[in-house]
C-alpha cells in the first residue's frame, strides 16, 4: 500500500511517501505514523509532493506542517494533486493578509 504523511491535525494536504498512480489507493498516517484513513488520487503523484487530503475551495489556505504555505488559486478535489498548477504564494504580494 501507498502511503501519505500528515504532520498536523489542522492539515489540509499530505506528503505521498511513495511515487503513485491515478487511481491508487494511499493510507494516510499521522506524525507518529498511525494509520488515520485511506484516499484515491486522482492524478500520478510522485514521492515528496502534496495531495488534497479534503477538499479545498479557490482561494482557502494550504495547510502543512500546520502552517499555511499558500492558497488555492481553483477548487482542489481530495486525491489531486497539491503544486504550482492549483497553489499560489501568498508571501511577498501585498494584497493578501
Amino acid at each position: 500500500m501507498k502511503r501519505a504523511m500528515i504532520l498536523s491535525d489542522i492539515d489540509n494536504v499530505a506528503t505521498l511517501l511513495d511515487d503513485i498512480k491515478k487511481g491508487e489507493m494511499a493510507v494516510l498516517l499521522n506524525a507518529e505514523k498511525e494509520e488515520t484513513g485511506q484516499i484515491t488520487v486522482l492524478d500520478d503523484i510522485r514521492r515528496g509532493h502534496k495531495t488534497a487530503i479534503r477538499d479545498i475551495a479557490s482561494g482557502e489556505r494550504i495547510l502543512k506542517y500546520g502552517q499555511v504555505i499558500g492558497g488555492a488559486s481553483k477548487n482542489i478535489r481530495v486525491g489531486e494533486l497539491v503544486h504550482t498548477h492549483n497553489l499560489e504564494s501568498l508571501r511577498g504580494r501585498g494584497d493578501k493578509a
